[in-house]
């Protein structure tokens, strides 16, 4: 009996190097987690400034070829549709302007030439999508789950008449490596700026709060 007591107290609890073992464990797991969501971050920051690239090369590739701003071409609807194919579905046409006329309200929420910046690259085959799609179907997603938009409005203190491209929901953290990749790091200079998402867009924040999230925009 009074061996059999000696290892039952052998038996309770776990020693310092058990729980040391344990607690290097958890703590590479916590790691790997944390490791992992950054690079998850990093990824689509990344897929996001390749858009705000890519889009613009789209859209001057655009230019090249029918001479027109996407959006902006036209000036009749039937003339657009009747280059054929994809073209006969679109319902958007511009004023040749060289701008992409439409309420700041649009930007998300597309009608006119907004729309039509969308429908024509579409349709001529620069991004894929069907080119029939109307309202905030129509435009593309970005990586952090918003939305893309483009507009030529006073944006966040970029002067209107000039083409902007918008992202909105984009998490702070998220901003401020794409402002520091493409621009200056700050929210409210330069070609790169931003605002909190639900503020009115016309005017850029001061400073970047990593736990909020925001709109970004930069010129076309």
């Amino acid at each position: 009996m009074k061996n059999m007591s000696g290892v039952a107290k052998r038996q309770n609890g776990f020693t310092l190097i058990e729980i040391a073992i344990v607690l290097v464990i958890v703590g590479l797991l916590l790691g790997g987690v944390l490791q992992g969501q950054q690079l998850i971050e990093n990824s689509r920051v990344r897929a996001a400034i390749n858009d705000i690239k890519g889009v613009p090369a789209a859209a001057y590739s655009y230019m090249d070829r029918y001479s027109r701003f996407p959006g902006d071409d036209g000036p009749l609807l039937a003339t657009l549709q009747a280059r054929g194919g994809a073209w006969a579905n679109i319902t958007a046409f511009g004023n040749q302007n060289g701008t992409l006329d439409g309420a700041i309200g649009t930007t998300f929420v597309p009608t006119v030439e907004i729309l039509g910046f969308w429908q024509h690259l579409k349709a001529a085959g620069f991004i894929p999508g069907n080119p029939a799609t109307i309202g905030a179907p129509a435009l593309p997603q970005n990586p952090f789950g918003g939305l893309i938009g483009v507009n030529s409005s006073l944006i966040q203190g970029m002067p209107a008449g000039t083409n902007k491209l918008c992202m909105n929901n984009v998490p702070g953290a998220s901003a401020i490596a794409m402002d520091g990749q493409l621009d200056d790091g700050l929210p409210n200079t330069g070609s790169f700026r931003a605002n909190l998402t639900n503020a009115p867009l016309a005017a850029a924040e001061l400073t970047y709060d990593e736990n909020s999230l925001y709109t970004v925009c930069t010129r076309i």
